[in-house]
Formats: C-alpha cells, structure tokens, sequence
C-alpha cells in the first residue's frame, strides 16, 4: 500500500532588502508552502513574488499567521486579548488570499507560526481563538498544525479540516511539545539525522521524544523550517528518501481530512 505524506516549508520570510532562505530551490523541493503575511516576517512585494514562484512550481500554498512581531521573527511570547488576535489572524488570512486569488492560486491551509503556534499548541483558550479566526474566514480551510497538539484537538472540536505535523528538525519533549530552541538539543542537525527522525516517527505514527517516549498520533505533513542553513539540502533528501521508501508526496489539500 501507497503511502502518503506531505512535505511543506515555511516560506516568503524575507522582508525588504532582508532576504532569509532559498524559496525558489525550496519550492522545487516541497509540495505546500507556507507563505509568512507580514506580520512575523515577510511584506506584500515578497508576498506577491513567493506565490508566484509557487504558481510556476505547481505547489498549494498556505498563510503563515503570527505575532506581529517582525523584531523577534515572531519567535517571542506575546500577550494579545482574544478579540484582538482574532483580528490579527483574520488580516493576515484576507492579505494572503487576496493576494493568492490576484495569482491565480487559491489558499488551501493556514499554518501558526513561532510563539503563537507554540502557545496554542499548549494552551487550549489561545487555540480556541486561532481556530476561530480560521473557521470565521472560511470554514473550509485546513489547519496545519503540530500533532497531538491543543491547536490540533480545537480544530477537530470545531470540524475544520486538520493536517497533522511533525518536524523533521526540531526534537520533542514527553509531553510532545517542541524542545524550546533556548536547549541545546532543540534543533536535529543534518539532512542524514532529519530523515532518521523523520522515518522513525512515520514507521511508528507516533511522536518520539528525547527521551525515547513514544506517543501515537496521525502524522499527514513534515515540516523543513526554510530559515536554516541546511534547509534545501535536507528538503531534497527527505523528499528523495522518501519517495525511494514508497512514499507518495502530496499537497496539504491531496491529503485526507475527514
């Protein structure tokens, strides 16, 4: 039996004369790309340019909502009220769309970003408000999320469709949290020990943590962070890897979501 699995990447980060990642070779590479909305990174000319270099490489694209907090790459704790987020969220939502539908493309899935993915993956009141942002914009949008998370449990309680994540860079805690990057053992160094990590939790549909925990989960999507320097390289060996194991790579929207 057939496999399936997406590959996506956080994409469109750069911001003015400020250029972060390799989106063109990334984009050869995955098949989603999360698009960053202005608010922790990117701006509305690198909005414009990364979906058109997403358009040209066939990949689905999604928002990639944050704090707005482009000093601290959105990667900073904030304490926003829920109405307040609410909006935040629903103007990036409508910024990348619009932009989207000016490209011809149609945004399928919407991906957190930094501290705010991280605080509603952990706090259930702070999920809530990000899944009803999404789910006010347009209910039919997927929510790509880390697995097991809280932010994963309020998209099924709301009935968005939800896509499962892991990371093939990032190590996890027993409580199936990310590692918090200010650890040492946060980051998985090398496209070889991203594919290892990456293959152990598929085989066994579970997170593994740092510790050797295992804890099931529905695992549909691998995130390659595209800031880091070994991003293409360990996007083009998952991708290779994981297609010479059997696996079929998919956009966010090609996967099953009931």
């Amino acid at each position: 039996m057939t496999r399936t699995v997406n590959l996506n990447a956080d994409l469109g980060e750069s911001f003015g004369a400020w250029e972060m990642g390799s989106d063109a070779e990334m984009l050869a590479t995955v098949t989603s790309a999360n698009i960053a909305c202005g608010f922790h990174a990117g701006d509305p000319l690198v909005m414009r340019r990364t979906l058109r270099l997403a358009r040209k490489a066939g990949v689905s694209v999604g928002a990639h909502i944050g704090f707005p907090d482009l000093q601290g790459f959105g990667r900073r704790p904030m304490t926003i009220p829920a109405p307040e987020l609410e909006a935040i969220i629903l103007y990036q939502l409508a910024a990348l769309s619009g932009m989207a539908r000016a490209e011809g493309l149609l945004m399928s899935h919407v991906k957190p970003h930094g501290a705010l993915s991280n605080m509603a993956s952990a706090n259930v009141e702070i999920a809530r408000t990000v899944v009803t942002a999404i789910k006010d914009f347009d209910p039919a949008l997927i929510l790509l999320a880390p697995a097991l998370s809280e932010l994963c449990q309020a998209g099924y309680e709301k009935d968005l469709p939800v896509v499962e994540e892991i990371f093939a860079d990032r190590a996890y805690l027993d409580d199936g949290n990310l590692v918090p990057r200010s650890r040492p053992d946060a980051m998985i160094h090398g496209a070889e020990a991203s594919l290892a990590h990456v293959t152990a939790m598929l085989d066994q549909q579970a997170l593994i943590s740092v510790t050797g925990k295992r804890l099931p989960a529905t695992i549909g999507s691998i995130c390659v962070h595209g800031d880091g320097p070994d991003a293409v390289r360990t996007a083009r060996y998952l991708r290779e890897e994981l297609l010479h194991r059997g696996y079929r790579l998919v956009a966010v929207d090609a996967l099953d979501t009931a």
